[in-house]
C-alpha cells in the first residue's frame, strides 16, 4: 500500500521550477505543467508552519475528480492530461515518489487575469457586503436574506488576482469586459455558472452543500480551459447537508479549525505559531472527509501523520 507522508516543500532539479503558491508548486515538464500539492496550509494571509497530513493528496484527488467531471459532461475543456504517475514524462521519473498521489500533469495554458468567484449562499464576505447595503459585490439581492441561506439564482461575483500576500479585490462585470473583452468575459460567467450549478447538483446527493467557489480559466490554441485546481475545500465552502441551518454560520469543510485557533491565540505582529496536533488532527480530518464523500476514495490508511 502506498504511503503519503507529509511533504511541506518540493525541490526537483530536473524541472523548472516556476513558481510557488500558499499550496502549489509548480514545474515545467516538456511542453506541459506539473502541479503538485504539497501539505503546506495556509490561513489569515500566514503559511503556517505544519503541514497538514494527507492534504495535498486529497485535494489532488477532489480536483481531479471534478475537471474529468467537467469534460465528461461536456461543458468545457481543462487542462488535465493525468493524475496518474505512471504516465508522466520520464524527466519525473527520479521524483515520482514526493510526486505520486498529489500531483498532475496539467496542459500549459494562458491563464485569464480573472478570479471566476460564484455564490449559491450568502455567507462570508457576501452575508457582510449584504447586511451593509442590502448587495453582494454591487448585485442587489431580495430583503429579508438570513446568513448562509440559499439565493434565489446563482451569482457571478468576480475579482482580481491578486499577487501572494496580496487580497483579490471584487470587481463589476464592467471590468471583467475591460480586462479580457466582451464575448471572454461573457462565457467566463456562463461557465462558471454552469460548472458551479452542476457541481452542487452532484455534491447534494452525496450530502455536501458547496456554498460558493471560485475557478481560473486560461487560454490554449482559442479555446478556454478550465485551469488549476477547482472545486475542493481550499476554493469553495463545503458544508455538511445534515448539519445546515440557515441564519448561522456553518460547520465546514476546511481549516476552519485553523482559522479559529489562530484567531484566539496570535496577535498581529507575533511570529506564525506551530499548530497543536489537535488542530492539525481535526483540519486532516475535514480534508480527508470531503475527498471521501465526493470521490469515493478513503486514503485515511495512506495518510503518514509523522
Amino acid at each position: 500500500m502506498k504511503k503519503y507522508p507529509p511533504v511541506k516543500y518540493t525541490n526537483f532539479p530536473d524541472l523548472t521550477k516556476l513558481g510557488s503558491g500558499k499550496v502549489r508548486d509548480i514545474y515545467e515538464c516538456e511542453n506541459n505543467l506539473v502541479l503538485v500539492s504539497t501539505d503546506r496550509i495556509s490561513a489569515l494571509d500566514y503559511v503556517l508552519p505544519n503541514p497538514i497530513p494527507g492534504k495535498g493528496v486529497a485535494l489532488n484527488l477532489m480536483a481531479s475528480y471534478w475537471l474529468n467531471k467537467v469534460e465528461e459532461l461536456g461543458i468545457a475543456g481543462t487542462h488535465l492530461i493525468t493524475i496518474d504517475h505512471n504516465k508522466f514524462p520520464r524527466q519525473c521519473l527520479p521524483y515520482i515518489n514526493e510526486m505520486a498521489g498529489r500531483s498532475m500533469l496539467v496542459k500549459k495554458a494562458k491563464p485569464l487575469p480573472v478570479e471566476c468567484v460564484v455564490r449559491g449562499y450568502l455567507s462570508g464576505s457576501g452575508w457582510k457586503d449584504y447586511q451593509k447595503n442590502g448587495e453582494v459585490c454591487g448585485i442587489p439581492l431580495r430583503k429579508g436574506l438570513r446568513e448562509s441561506e440559499i439565493l434565489d439564482k446563482t451569482i457571478f461575483t468576480p475579482s482580481t488576482k491578486a499577487e501572494q500576500g496580496s487580497h483579490d479585490e471584487n470587481i463589476g462585470f464592467e471590468s471583467v469586459v475591460k480586462l479580457v473583452g466582451l464575448e471572454i468575459a461573457e462565457e467566463l460567467r456562463r461557465l462558471s455558472i454552469t460548472i458551479y450549478d452542476k457541481a452542487r447538483a452532484i455534491a447534494a446527493m452525496r450530502g455536501i452543500i458547496i456554498a460558493d467557489t471560485k475557478f481560473e480559466f486560461g487560454m490554449l490554441d482559442g479555446e478556454i480551459l478550465l485551469i488549476d485546481e477547482a472545486l475542493t475545500p481550499d476554493s469553495s465552502r463545503f458544508w455538511p447537508q445534515d448539519d445546515y441551518e440557515p441564519g448561522r454560520s456553518q460547520v465546514s469543510y476546511d481549516k476552519q479549525p485553523v482559522r479559529d485557533w489562530l484567531s484566539k491565540n496570535m496577535k498581529e505582529g507575533d511570529p506564525v505559531p506551530e499548530l497543536p496536533a489537535e488542530v492539525i488532527q481535526s483540519t486532516t480530518e475535514r480534508y480527508l472527509k470531503a475527498c471521501e464523500i465526493l470521490t469515493g476514495i478513503n486514503i485515511r490508511p495512506n495518510v503518514l501523520n509523522k
